[in-house]
């Protein structure tokens, strides 16, 4: 059978979802994880957007770049840069890039109608002019070019066809056709697939990648159309996560591929068995909430609850799941956990659960949490073991840590907080105060300790199981206040936009978990700021603390 090539881009593209924002060492994980996962393509960043994500890509190249340990295809990963269709963007994807044993350029420019008019005010054959320069330029640089023209499903097919034909004859080896809005649907994007293979010059000479946005809940439906007409890449995000509705599953194209051969007649590289951990890890890590219905990843997916079908899973599994929860990395727990259970016992189950990969530090400081839940708890479930790791290590460095809070509210009473931080000086920080309730009297008195001015603009709690015993999962999103100079570049607009920062916490206690959540948040902003601060030095002959508004007025 023909191979599929999964291209992610969960970290350039997932990344610009509101509150999904990730330091260096995040990105450095997740693209570890991605290897392991056996993805062929990985699109660690937009070098150009800024010093911070210059850096990301070139240590991912790096670092990450040369690993093929446990890789179905032999190969290491791809490492792949994102570049507006100029000279510079062009030259620092390279510069990010270049490392890595396998590395690729992905240039793009936009084709519709729409865009050319009102977006890069260019006509046609300008078009076509700043394609052609940019890919020849990328493919002096580079053999393994990828082109994609923007809002290819709004474009003019024949036009399409054009602008195709001339990146092929530049030197493109990759050409990705974008439903960049989520517009069409799977006919007509599989109809358009076809059409340009069959009618650009050359189509025979590149492999054709497809790239579809959720806007109408078709993202998989459409990629898996472009599949069955011809494309051999597919570009994806862990979760589907993404701007405005996110992009195609990558969970959902590969288990759909590998449930359906007859369908499509082709596999891919990736181990499904890793699939669960890593929706976690990036869940974790960028502060998105899995949904419970999510297909194939999300707490639901293998669950059953109406009696009919509970009684066709008692006699025959297949009666109401085609595929197995063991095949995406969910393995059913053959230990129960209680206060009894002892170090090999826990680390046994987390291996087990996927994570293999476990320093000492990290280990300890799991089984500590694990063991203080387990004195409040009877049995800990995998559930709850999952929402420690995720609390202990899929976290930013903790610059401050929770120390103690203690909490007075009421009906009748004014909420007030107590709250003890550990700072970076490593002294103790103690302060208190009022709030409309105990959450917000908690995010009061911390922000009088860490004095770090932002706004709430999201705050969710969860239980991670039943019962009046459970763990509280606390997720939130915040946002500099008042022109503090926290930005991202969005590649496909040229603007720069205030970033946000999610953080994630976990206890029996929601106050806790939620003080637990802002302060990982805040710890996020402040590395951030530290690491766009240091990066800039480092690049200071190439970068100014203004180059944002320096690269928004070349583009």
């Amino acid at each position: 059978m023909d191979t599929v090539l999964v291209f992610d881009t969960t970290l350039r593209d997932g990344e610009q979802s509101p509150g999904a924002t990730l330091n260096v060492e995040e990105k450095l994980e997740i693209a570890r994880q991605l290897s392991r996962l056996g993805v062929d393509i990985c699109e660690a960043g937009f070098p150009i957007a800024s010093p911070g994500d210059f850096e990301a890509v070139r240590r991912i190249a790096e670092e990450v770049g040369p690993l093929t340990d446990g890789r179905k295809s032999g190969l290491p990963m791809t490492i792949a840069g994102l570049a507006r269709a100029n000279k510079d963007d062009i030259q620092r994807a390279y510069d990010a890039v270049k490392v890595a044993p396998r590395h690729r350029i992905h240039t793009f420019l936009a084709t519709s109608d729409i865009h050319l008019r009102h977006k890069l005010k260019i006509d046609r054959e300008e078009c076509v002019e700043q394609v052609t320069t940019a890919v020849t330029f990328a493919r002096s640089l580079c053999d393994d070019v990828e082109f994609s023209p923007e809002d290819a499903g709004r474009s003019d097919p024949d036009f399409l066809v054009q602008v195709l034909g001339q990146a092929i004859k530049a030197g493109a080896t990759t050409l990705n056709i974008p439903d960049t809005v989520g517009y069409t649907t799977p006919e007509e994007f599989g109809w358009l697939i076809k059409y340009l293979r069959e009618n650009t010059p050359g189509a025979d000479k590149v492999v054709w990648s497809v790239h579809c946005h959720d806007d109408l809940g078709l993202a998989t439906a459409n990629t898996l159309a472009g599949v069955q007409n011809g494309a051999r890449q597919v570009e994806v995000t862990v979760n589907g996560i993404g701007e405005r509705a996110g992009n195609t599953s990558l969970e959902e194209v590969v288990m759909a591929i590998q449930t359906r051969p007859q369908n499509f007649s082709v596999q891919t590289n990736i181990d499904t068995t890793q699939i669960t951990k890593t929706s976690r890890m990036v869940s974790a890590y960028t502060g998105m909430v899995v949904q419970p219905n999510k297909a194939i990843v999300g707490a639901n997916a293998f669950a059953h609850e109406a009696g009919i079908h509970q009684d066709g899973m008692l006699k025959n599994q297949q009666t109401y799941e085609i595929m197995r929860p063991e095949t995406v990395g969910l393995n059913a727990s053959k230990l129960v956990l209680g206060k009894h259970s002892g170090r090999h016992a826990f680390r046994t189950r987390i291996e087990e659960l996927g994570y293999t990969d476990l320093d000492k530090e990290e280990l300890d400081a799991a089984f500590k949490r694990f063991k203080r839940l387990a004195d409040k708890k009877k049995v800990v479930t995998d559930a709850d073991i999952q929402a420690i790791i995720a609390d202990e290590v899929f976290q930013p460095p903790e610059i401050w840590k929770l120390e103690q809070i203690q909490i007075s509210c009421g009906d009748h009473s004014i909420p007030t907080a107590s709250v003890c931080l550990v700072g970076p000086d490593g002294e103790q920080h103690r302060d208190a105060a009022l709030g409309t309730g105990p959450v917000d009297a908690a995010y009061q008195a911390i922000n009088r300790i860490i004095g770090v001015r932002n706004r709430l603009m999201e705050f969710t709690i969860n239980a991670v199981t039943e019962g009046l015993d459970a763990q509280a999962e606390a997720t939130i999103r915040i946002q500099p206040e008042n022109g503090e100079r926290e930005y991202g570049l969005n590649p496909q607009t040229s603007q720069a936009f205030v970033r946000s920062f999610s953080g994630h916490g976990a206890s029996t206690d929601i106050v806790v978990a939620s003080a637990r959540a802002y302060l990982s948040a805040l710890n996020k902003m402040l590395a951030a700021r530290e690491e766009e601060v240091s990066v800039v030095a480092v690049n200071s002959e190439q970068w100014a603390v203004s180059s944002f508004g320096e690269t928004t007025a070349n583009c």
